[in-house]
């Protein structure tokens, strides 16, 4: 081979494996974006389903507050009532 064949080949050979290297890091790019993307996701998942828990125990707190406002009312009606009751006896 001459010396403009073995210069041609390696210079050919180079472009491959700059190819090759371009390939592989944008692959890896791509599945970081794809893992960054993942780990937002289930990041976003994770702060919804615990807002959603935090609203659920405070949705459950009201009914437990009404409930007792509304057994404390009765309480104070059965004691109006038979403090009636009694003043008419």
């Amino acid at each position: 081979m001459d010396q403009c064949t073995i210069r041609w080949c390696v210079e050919r050979q180079r472009e491959r494996q700059r190819e090759k290297k371009r390939e592989r890091d944008r692959e890896r790019d791509r599945d970081r974006k794809i893992g960054t993307k993942r780990k937002r996701q289930k990041e976003r998942q994770r702060e919804n389903k615990s807002q959603r828990e935090r609203d659920r125990d405070r949705d459950r707190e009201r009914i437990r507050d009404r409930d007792r406002e509304t057994e404390t009312e009765r309480d104070r009606e059965t004691e109006r009532e038979t403090d009636r009751e009694t003043e008419r006896k």
